[in-house]
């Protein structure tokens, strides 16, 4: 038991080389923790050295030099002193004159080595106007100040949420518009828990795939389908995971897929070609020193001096020794590359996923088609698009050919509330859209195919097995 808690007690305290979330106000960044080297957050330079070994979630004050500062967690809500406040703001007027403090006399507290509160607490006193406001524009007006003079920042642990809010936040065309509350609900859809065996293909810099293997617990294996020359994995790897979490992790390129839906996929095919153009650069390397040799042997007696010079020679040697050792390192990435392609392709070849999930700035209909061959009947199926059109063909496409059920196109909305006394309402500003999401229930195509063969071949016999009962009725009636 105490073993148990020592571990988890270093989990929830930042180490040295973690990636961590930086948050001021509603603005996050994700970083690396790394001694004696330079964050910019915020157009402000931090040294992240003093957070090792503090617990997530602790709150910094960054001084003048860049250095964090850990706050008394035992903190008053509002430490700057109001003293009343006035029934109404009719009679105040904005003239720019309510404030005795000038820009200089503020830079001079600033140099004098005065922290944000005290910053504060001076420009409330040398306000004119502040006690006359009333208590709700007090508490506005130390928000604004506090936002602009306070140089406060937490350290999170990552998790989806926060990296989804940062990135909706920052950079949302990089994650395709993707909000929160869609990924959450991607992953509901999705069925996925830990032991199952799940296909991502996602374009959204791998904040999808973090997505899944964190709600996996490192327990299972996920196939990533990737475009182009390699997968993207900014996102996931913002996620800090330990390294038993990345041998779940398999990657296939989605060119490959017809070649192994078909039988033809030849694993050595680009590994031989790779090999080939390596030798035949070495041998034109070799070939260019051979005729090299006789042209400065024939020119110059001198150029034989040249040629025996022990220094040159051993500088000749160590360039051969690092051509070779650059060889072998690429013939070894080849190899493991080689050995990467074949694990994932034996799990694909099985066809018995759990689950599918898609999020891509593509066309998600053929893709979608093409890897449902893989999901096993009965798995959840997901496909995230920010468009409704695509998932209409999608829909369309499905309902005709068959192989799945429970078809359900959806939409997400969401809105933030302000919560506070007698001045809760709804916020002005919300995101306009959450994308839609595409899911389903794969079955048998076959079954799917034969019922429906037997459903149309059905209906006409009983119709007329109903008219010839009509019929003899009204004969035997008549």
């Amino acid at each position: 038991m105490a073993e148990t808690s020592v571990d988890s007690d270093e989990e929830c305290r930042i180490s040295e080389g973690d990636y961590v979330v930086l948050k001021r106000g509603d603005v996050y960044k994700s970083v690396q923790v790394e001694r004696r080297k330079k964050v910019i957050f915020e157009k402000q330079w931090i040294f992240m050295d003093n957070a090792i070994g503090v617990l997530y979630g602790s709150t910094f004050e960054v001084d003048s030099g860049g250095k964090l500062t850990l706050r008394n967690p035992i903190n008053p809500e509002d430490p700057t002193d109001t003293k009343g406040a006035g029934l109404d703001n009719r009679h105040i007027v904005d003239d720019g004159k309510s404030q005795k403090l000038t820009r200089d006399d503020i830079e001079s507290l600033k140099e004098q080595g005065l922290k944000g509160q005290e910053i504060i607490q001076q420009l409330i006193d040398n306000s004119t106007t502040f006690k006359a406001k009333t208590e709700f524009a007090q508490e506005k007006y130390i928000k604004k100040k506090k936002k602009k003079y306070e140089s406060n920042i937490t350290v999170l642990k990552p998790t989806s949420r926060i990296l989804a809010m940062m990135y909706h936040g920052r950079e949302p065309g990089k994650i395709c518009h993707l909000r929160y509350d869609t990924l959450g609900q991607i992953l509901t859809m999705g069925n996925i828990h830990a032991g199952s065996k799940i296909i991502v293909f996602e374009t959204c810099a791998g904040l999808v795939l973090g997505s899944v293997m964190e709600r996996m617990g490192g327990y299972g294996s996920v196939v990533q389908m990737y475009p182009g020359g390699g997968p993207v994995r900014a996102g996931m790897e913002s996620f800090g995971f330990p390294k038993h979490f990345h041998s779940t992790l398999h990657e296939f390129p989605l060119c490959k897929v017809n070649a192994l839906l078909s039988g033809t996929l030849n694993l050595d095919e680009k590994d031989m070609d790779s090999q080939s153009n390596g030798r035949s650069d070495e041998q034109s390397s070799s070939s260019q020193v051979s005729t090299d040799r006789p042209e400065e042997s024939s020119s110059e007696p001198q150029s034989m001096e040249v040629s025996t010079d022990p220094a040159e020679a051993e500088k000749k040697m160590e360039k051969d020794k690092l051509r070779e050792q650059k060889a072998q390192e690429k013939r070894a990435r080849m190899e493991e590359k080689r050995k990467r392609l074949a694990a994932a392709a034996a799990l694909l070849e099985g066809r018995n996923a759990d689950g599918l999930v898609i999020a891509s700035r593509f066309h998600p209909c053929p893709v979608l088609l093409g890897l449902l061959k893989f999901v096993a009947p009965s798995r959840p199926f997901v496909v995230y698009c920010q468009y409704r059109e695509p998932l209409i063909e999608c829909y369309t496409k499905l309902r005709e050919q068959g192989g799945a059920i429970s078809l359900r196109l959806t939409d997400t909305w969401l809105r933030h509330y302000q919560v506070l006394p007698n001045r809760t309402h709804p916020v002005l500003l919300m995101s306009g859209g959450g994308g839609y999401l595409l899911s389903g229930t794969t079955v048998s195509a076959d079954a799917a195919a034969t019922s429906r063969a037997q459903q149309k071949s059905s209906e006409p016999a009983a119709k007329r097995i109903k008219l010839d009962e009509i019929k003899s009725t009204s004969d035997s009636s008549a």
